[in-house]
């Protein structure tokens, strides 16, 4: 019994993972599904007859574009939160006190505002202020304000794994506190800041609410908001959808997988402390 048990859990682990990566794998099929197979019953689980609209979907559908401004905004998000994210999850771990405790708590109280309740004063302020007339911009600053908090509480763990005598030892060799914390705790901290940044980007680049509120310009639209032209006031062309999605998940898929190892390391190192 005791032998049996890591293959019981090796067996409900891959039950889980194959319960969890059916609607991908469904997706993926059905974009070589003709719209009369994708609804037929009793269901098919592979195409009777397969074919390919990849190519065609990407060119007729500027994808390039889409993928392009998606890319630009996630890289923005992940840059502008690496900066002012790195800081306050360092100060977080390392003072330990009642208002590092209340800043914590209301960090992690930031996490549970949704988009579509913040879009709205967003739109507001950022319009007063000119910001729409840059919507790019507008998207990074009001997706770093999402993301601040998740990155915050995530590095905050890296730090907390890094001793403290390790900045003792450089404020008595004459770094100031910021040298400290810029020459030693960030590049000790770096994988797991890499790895939060990576987990920032995949974020941001499938973000929608703000994209499709903050950006009135179709040629600096994302992938996702570009997703819309398929959905008519009557029907919606789901063979059409299914190749698009498929192309936009693809290398977010491959990205996780090849850092898959790297992201478990990265958010379990705190906890191994």
């Amino acid at each position: 019994m005791i032998h049996a048990r890591p293959y019981l859990l090796m067996i409900t682990a891959v039950a889980l993972t194959g319960i969890y990566l059916f609607p991908v794998y469904w997706m993926a099929i059905s974009a070589f599904k003709s719209g009369s197979e994708i609804f037929q019953f009793p269901p098919t689980y592979w195409p009777a007859d397969p074919h390919n609209a990849f190519l065609e979907i990407f060119r007729e559908r500027q994808m390039g574009r889409y993928l392009w401004n998606s890319f630009v905004i996630a890289t923005g998000v992940s840059l502008l939160t690496l900066l002012l994210g790195a800081g306050p999850a360092y100060v977080l771990s390392h003072i330990q006190n009642r208002w590092t405790a209340i800043a914590t708590f209301l960090v992690i109280i930031l996490q549970v505002l949704p988009a579509s309740l913040m879009v709205t004063p967003i739109f507001v302020a950022f319009n007063q202020v000119g910001l729409l007339d840059h919507p790019r911009m507008s998207v990074v600053l009001a997706q770093s304000a999402k993301t601040i908090p998740l990155f915050i509480v995530l590095c905050r763990a890296t730090f907390l794994q890094i001793p403290a005598e390790l900045r003792d030892a450089a404020l008595v060799d004459g770094n100031s506190r910021v040298g400290a914390f810029l020459m030693i705790m960030v590049p000790l901290a770096r994988n797991g800041l890499l790895v939060v940044s990576a987990l920032i980007f995949m974020q941001s680049f499938g973000e929608y609410v703000y994209s499709r509120s903050l950006i009135s310009d179709t040629a600096l639209q994302t992938a996702t908001v570009g997703l819309d032209v398929f959905m008519g006031p009557n029907t919606n062309d789901w063979g059409s959808i299914m190749t698009y999605a498929t192309i936009y998940v693809a290398p977010i898929l491959l990205v996780f997988v090849l850092l898959q190892r790297h992201i478990v390391n990265g958010l379990t190192a705190g906890a191994l402390k």
